[in-house]
């Protein structure tokens, strides 16, 4: 499981490194994709092969699956983690999220997420604001 938030830097040829706790679960092979709210998925190869089956299952008898699947699958990018565990990240998933030279690597359970930094900070301290009313909605307790 990816837990916590890490703040790193690209380097000039697009590689970020990856936070040694991290790395383990993610294996040497990994997919990064275009992420819902303008970041980044980072996923192990095996996990990504889970989720791909996901997106594509009822994808051709419904619009939002097929859009999702092509935001997914087609924007997706295979990649090695090297020796100094770094991955590169291609310009275009660069240029979607909006992500310059610094970046936050964020653990969501399943996955990685790669954030550019101020947006990263925006977000969180709009999710820390509206947490309580967030909670009340998600509550399937009641």
């Amino acid at each position: 499981m990816f837990l916590g938030e890490y703040f790193h830097t690209f380097d000039a040829k697009n590689r970020i490194s990856v936070p040694v706790k991290f790395r383990k679960g993610l294996g040497r092979a990994v997919v990064v994709t275009r992420g819902l709210d303008r970041c980044l998925y980072v996923y192990s190869r095996k996990a990504w092969e889970q989720e791909a089956r996901r997106y594509v299952t009822g994808a051709s008898g419904n619009a939002a699956r097929r859009g999702l699947a092509r935001l997914f699958l087609a924007g997706s990018f295979e990649a090695e983690v090297d020796g100094s565990g770094r991955v590169l990240v291609p310009e275009n998933l660069k240029s979607f999220a909006s992500i310059g030279e610094k970046a936050v690597i964020a653990g969501v359970a399943d996955r990685v997420e790669i954030w550019e930094e101020n947006a990263w900070k925006k977000y969180t301290a709009d999710i820390e604001r509206d947490a309580d009313a967030f909670a009340e909605k998600v509550d399937n307790r009641n």
